[in-house]
């Protein structure tokens, strides 16, 4: 069996990102990787891999983000990898099927391939208010929804909504807004 470490450097070596920015970052995951065999779970400070899903509607032309709690703005789904994951593909769709609600997400496949979008890196108190800031190394996939779709809020959400592609909330960040760029230019 395969672990999620070696499932992880699989995916971001096979991989082919676009621009120059994103191979930067790939290249940095890869060493914070080979650096670090605790390199995906919470206690690896100061910083980790996680994994997160931007949930989408092609048919409605929509996308669904999660106002987070401890952010104060509207996300993808996404989190914290756990020891049950066998793979960062699974990873973020437990992340995206726990935080929606909806059953039947299915993650993009491009070519026959289920493979990252996009990476992003962000600072975050994931440990607690007392703790220090670290660093999230955001792995980034699409899950499609299936057809009528309906969310379901859960504890981890202050707020979930459909968004149309041109209608994001005025507070998304730059990160958000690249990542549904993307899901709109593959779906």
């Amino acid at each position: 069996m395969t672990s999620l470490h070696t499932d992880a450097v699989r995916a971001l070596t096979d991989w082919q990102p676009d621009g120059d920015g994103q191979q930067e970052l790939r290249r940095d995951y890869l060493a914070h990787l080979a650096a670090h065999p605790d390199g995906l779970w919470r206690a690896c400070l100061p910083g980790h891999i996680t994994a997160s899903a931007l949930v989408v509607d092609p048919a409605e032309g929509r996308v669904l983000l999660t106002l987070h709690p401890k952010v104060g703005r509207w996300l993808q789904m996404g989190g914290h990898c756990e020891p049950g994951d066998g793979t960062l593909a699974a990873a973020a769709l437990r992340e995206a099927v726990e935080e929606s609600g909806i059953a039947g997400l299915e993650l993009l496949a491009v070519d026959g391939r289920t493979a990252p979008v996009k990476l992003d890196r962000h600072h975050v108190r994931c440990l607690g208010k007392d703790k220090p800031e670290n660093v999230h190394l955001d792995v980034q996939y699409l899950a499609v929804a299936p057809a009528g779709a309906r969310e379901l809020i859960s504890e981890e959400s202050l707020d979930l909504r459909w968004f149309g592609w041109e209608q994001l909330p005025a507070d998304t960040d730059h990160s958000v807004r690249d990542l549904v760029a993307r899901a709109r230019a593959l779906v």
